[in-house]
């Protein structure tokens, strides 16, 4: 059912009576938020019950300390109080970048967003930690128990990837601390937190930092393949030249498979995302690292 975005479309005429011949578009609708796009250059977003609004105002505080240090453009978050709290800022123009996108993009073109993210990691690990807790960054979320996983996703699983998930699964109970350690970091680098302009094939911007945080340094590499694996190969490659760092292609390649199956231990009960977490287990189990 679609929602009536008339309370939202109002409070945004009382904060701004300057946009009242403008053309409102919803394009989330939630649990947690709505978004309304305004003549396709504001973006307003409403938070929905008090943990939501908590969300929101941390979000505003990370990107006011994250912007400055960034060659990666992001939402300018703006919050407004009155008569309601929701927050404004201009639109980063674009569109996801999902896997049939990217298996279309020439050759340059995969090369130079793979720079730019790899560039955008590389900032982004290098932020003060002490400065990012007192915006309000905190822990990221954990990924679902691997006694939960056993018990829900094995099950899905077909038979020709039964086994792979299971020495998965073991490999990773084994697997020792992060050996780059904690940082803060986006954990949320898949195409649908990006704004890419297909027509020049170039990336314009990330948003949605409500889920970054303090975690496990190479966790941060995962999301890019829900993309393309080839895209999170080219992604740390670079970022290990540009850094220094010893990046191990093996662990990421291990915690791409366990990110799958936590989502799909979370979501079981639903057949849609079952089915394309399938596929997506499916396409790591293909195109995993060669050293995974």
């Amino acid at each position: 059912m679609t929602e009536d975005i008339t309370l939202y479309r109002d409070a945004v005429l009382r904060a701004f009576p300057e946009l009242a011949g403008a053309s409102f578009r919803p394009l989330t609708m939630g649990f947690h938020s709505l978004a309304l796009d305004v003549d396709d250059r504001l973006i307003f977003k409403f938070p929905k019950g008090p943990e939501a609004e908590r969300a929101l105002r941390r979000e505003a505080r990370i990107l006011a300390a994250v912007r400055p240090h960034l060659s990666m453009p992001v939402p300018d978050l703006a919050l407004i109080e009155d008569p309601m709290l929701f927050s404004r800022h201009t639109k980063i123009k674009g569109e996801h970048l999902l896997r049939e996108h990217y298996e279309k993009l020439r050759p340059a073109a995969r090369e130079k967003l793979a720079e730019e993210l790899a560039r955008f990691y590389a900032e982004i690990h290098a932020l003060d930690p002490l400065s990012m807790r007192q915006a309000g960054a905190t822990e990221i979320l954990p990924w679902r128990p691997v006694s939960e996983i056993r018990a829900k996703a094995l099950p899905l699983m077909p038979d020709e990837l039964r086994l792979l998930c299971e020495r998965t699964i073991t490999a990773y109970e084994e697997l020792p601390a992060d050996p780059l350690g904690m940082t803060y970091g986006f954990f949320d680098g898949h195409g649908w937190n990006m704004a890419f302009d297909h027509g020049t094939q170039r990336l314009n911007g990330v948003y949605d930092f409500a889920d970054s945080g303090f975690g496990p340094l190479h966790q941060d590499f995962v999301y890019s393949s829900l993309i393309a694996p080839e895209l999170t190969w080219k992604i740390v490659d670079r970022y290990g030249r540009m850094t220094g760092r010893p990046i191990n292609s093996e662990r990421i390649s291990l915690l791409i498979g366990m990110h799958r199956l936590s989502d799909l231990a979370e979501l079981a009960d639903d057949p849609h995302y079952v089915e394309m977490l399938h596929d997506q287990l499916a396409a790591w189990a293909k195109d995993r690292h060669p050293l995974g």
